[in-house]
């Protein structure tokens, strides 16, 4: 009963520091945008950004519960990580060309 306690205690922690890591880089647009005329994010940036973030963040966690081995682990974190870095780059330029992309 204690282990799974601790268990529980531990995935909470996580899913706090998710959270606070999902706000906290949502935050440095919006001080950007206080001091410079360069960094124009409307909200639905906003929304996009956090969604996507949340997602990978729960993604993440999602990977650490239940992939058991640790190359395993590694492999699902690198391709999560170039996953979220490709669509964020196809929102924000339109490296591939697509309608979702920045122009």
């Amino acid at each position: 009963m204690k282990a799974h306690c601790t268990l529980a205690q531990n995935s909470n922690k996580r899913l706090i520091g998710i959270l606070l890591g999902v706000a906290t880089l949502l935050l440095l647009p919006f001080v950007a945008m206080q001091f410079s005329h360069e960094v124009k994010w409307t909200l639905s940036d906003f929304m996009v950004a956090g969604i996507l973030l949340l997602s990978a963040g729960l993604t993440l966690e999602l990977i650490l519960r239940k992939v058991k081995t640790r190359t395993a682990r590694v492999i699902a974190c690198i391709v999560l990580f170039l996953s979220l870095v490709l669509i964020w780059a196809e929102l924000a330029v339109g490296i591939f060309g697509t309608p979702f992309g920045g122009y």
